[in-house]
């Protein structure tokens, strides 16, 4: 069964950087429908980018030039480079993996996949 674990989260100053890691075990990233997510108290669940088993790579609008979602194939890692953060970008972030899927259905399907933890996000103004 898949598993994932997220790390890296941290406490930053506005316009830091940070670099999110979801280790997976049980399956191979780069076959599947993979995602972070973000969720800040009181607040619904975002998404942040996706990379779906196809290879396409999706961003939020809000996040687009500034973060970099990737998987490292030899460690089965997925990463998310964060820059230029913001103090309302304060969230804890999670990865999430719905199987074999691409376009609609692996944007779906996130949603009720399996997910890990999470990382919290601290961005201090």
């Amino acid at each position: 069964q898949l598993q994932l674990e997220e790390s890296g989260g941290a406490s930053v100053q506005a316009g830091g950087s940070l670099r999110l890691s979801c280790a997976a075990s049980g399956d191979t990233l780069r076959n599947l429908c993979v995602g972070w997510f973000r969720q800040a108290p009181g607040k619904g669940r975002e998404r942040v980018a996706r990379i779906d088993s196809d290879g396409t790579i999706t961003y939020a609008d809000f996040v687009k030039d500034r973060f970099t979602v990737s998987i490292d194939n030899a460690k089965n890692i997925l990463y998310l480079q964060m820059s230029s953060l913001k103090s309302e970008e304060n969230a804890n972030y999670y990865c999430a993996s719905a199987g074999r899927r691409s376009g609609d259905r692996c944007f779906w399907a996130l949603d009720t996949g399996h997910r890990g933890q999470g990382t919290q996000v601290s961005v201090s103004p």
